[in-house]
Order: C-alpha cells, then structure tokens, then sequence
C-alpha cells in the first residue's frame, strides 16, 4: 500500500516538473527575442540594404538608384587607394594583435609580483588606454614629425644623428602607426592578463618549485596554458578594434604618405560621405565585412585548437 501511494504521488508530480520545465525554457528563450530582434535590425537588415546598394549607383542624395551590378566591385579591383586601404587595415590588425599579446602577457608577469609602488605602476601602464585615440595621434604627430622641429628628431640631432622621415617614408610611416597603436593597448591587456593571473593557483607554481622546475619552464607549462582564455578575449578585442580603426592613423599620418597608412574606414567616409558615393563605399563595406568575417572565423579555429591543447 505505502509504495502504491509513493508511486502514485510520484506520478502525479512527474507532470508537473515537465510542465514546469517546458515553461521555464519558454521564459529562457523570451528573454532572446529582444537580442534576436536587435540582431536583425542593427545588423542583418543594414548589411542586406548595403549589399543591394553596392550594386547600384546609388549617391545618398537621390532616391533613385540605377543597377550598375557588379561596376563598383571593378572599380574597387582598380582603385590603389581602396586596395591600399583594405591592405593597410588588415595589417594594423593583425600586428597589433600579435605584438600587444607578446608584450602584454610577460608585462603582466612582472606588474603580478610583489614590489614597491605595484598599483602606481599598473596605472602608470594602464594610462594610455585612457584618452582617445584622436589625441594620441596628435600627440604622437607632433613627437614623429619628419621635420627638425619633431621632438623625436630634435633628440637625434642632439647626439648628430640626420633627421629621420619618420611620417614621410612609406615603411616608416607604417611602422610608426602599428607602434603607437601597440603602444596604446599593451598597457590595459596587461592589466587584463594580471587579472587571470591572480586566479591561478599559488600551490602550482609551489609544487612546481619542489619539482626543480626552473622560472622559464614554470611559465611555459603553468602561466602560459592557464592564461588561454585571457587570450581569447584579449586577442578578440584586438582584431575587432585593430580592423575598425580609424582616428589612430587619420590623426597621425592622414593616411599617408600617399595610401601607406590609409584604412578601409577612411575610405568608406571619404569616398561615401565625402564624394557621395554610397553605391561604391557600400561595396567596399561588404567587400571589408567579408575580410573580417573570415579573420574572425580563423581566429577563433586557432584559439579552439589552443584550448583544445591547453585547457
């Protein structure tokens, strides 16, 4: 009789707690209607509106649009300006990326430890992620100046050292904006990266010791893996800032000399709002959206394959 009414009170529970949890999934999938709604308006529907306008002449100011097809994906092929600009962007894209990581994560090893004046020294590094990048251009263009006024130059030819064309020359020039812009960012993902490292077990690194194992070996086999999701996001937000960049290198170099440090940004201003051809900068928008979908897809097959290895 007592497992009759325990199985009884079971059945008649059971109902219940899938109804309860059909509704609950229901509420769950609610809360994503706003995201999803978000998504189609923000992101879907512009980029379908841009696509339609690329193969038109549409000009922004005219609600007329003639279909041209595929004219302004030609004229994009034969236009070095454009070209340069998509060149230059995925470059600043992915050196910052790759050079911030290097120096970011061994710069977070050290600002970790124990020593005198540590979160003087973290705001210190943090700092020049604080102002926009519009001014540290500004700042930057007035220290590289080509000519002997620049202060840069001023210091070498205090020691007879020739002026140096560092905004003037092609190779320069682009070294000098990545520069900058690693300059800008190695700071603040070190203090990201500090904060991963603060949640890594002391006993690790302690039995690591007892085990003889040497401070290189220590970071390779525990600080580094460890630090795999801190570079996942760190890396992420590099590539998303790095490829949309656009007040760094018009305030420091104007995207010269020539096309050197012209981005894909400055293009589409210039050429869409500028000139008012929003059939060709709409072009080079789906033409850039599509770079970036495929740099990020690959980034995210490489952390996958590192954290599969790691984690």
């Amino acid at each position: 009789m007592r497992e009759t009414m325990q199985q009884r009170a079971t059945a008649g529970h059971r109902p219940a707690r899938i109804y309860g949890g059909w509704k609950q999934t229901a509420v769950n999938k609610a809360f994503l209607v706003p995201v999803i709604v978000l998504f189609l308006f923000l992101f879907v529907v512009p980029l379908g509106q841009s696509f339609y306008w690329s193969l038109t002449d549409f000009t922004g100011y005219s609600p007329e649009a003639n279909f041209v097809g595929l004219q302004n994906y030609a004229t994009i092929a034969g236009d070095p300006s454009m070209l340069a600009g998509l060149g230059f962007t995925l470059l600043f894209g992915v050196a910052t990326t790759a050079l911030v990581t290097v120096l970011a994560i061994p710069l977070a090893v050290q600002l970790n430890k124990a020593f005198a004046g540590r979160n003087f020294v973290r705001s210190l590094w943090f700092f020049p992620a604080i102002p926009s990048m519009a001014i540290l251009g500004l700042v930057w263009r007035y220290i590289l100046s080509p000519l002997e006024s620049g202060v840069l130059n001023s210091v070498l030819a205090s020691v007879g050292i020739a002026p140096v064309g560092w905004l003037s020359v092609d190779v320069l020039a682009k070294i000098s904006v990545i520069a900058v812009g690693v300059w800008a960012a190695t700071g603040w993902h070190a203090v990201l990266y500090t904060a991963y490292l603060q949640s890594i077990p002391q006993e690790l690194y302690e039995v690591a010791k007892v085990d003889g194992a040497s401070a290189r070996q220590q970071f390779f086999s525990i600080t580094l893996p460890l630090l795999t999701p801190a570079m996942v996001v760190s890396s992420f937000l590099l590539m998303t800032g790095g490829l949309k960049v656009f007040d760094l290198p018009y305030t420091l170099t104007n995207g010269g000399p020539g096309f050197a440090t012209y981005t894909i940004t400055q293009s589409i201003i210039v050429t869409g709002v500028g000139q008012g051809r929003y059939g060709l900068a709409s072009a080079l928008a789906v033409i850039f959206t599509l770079a970036v979908a495929a740099l990020s897809f690959a980034q995210l097959w490489i952390t996958r394959l590192i954290e599969k290895r790691y984690v």
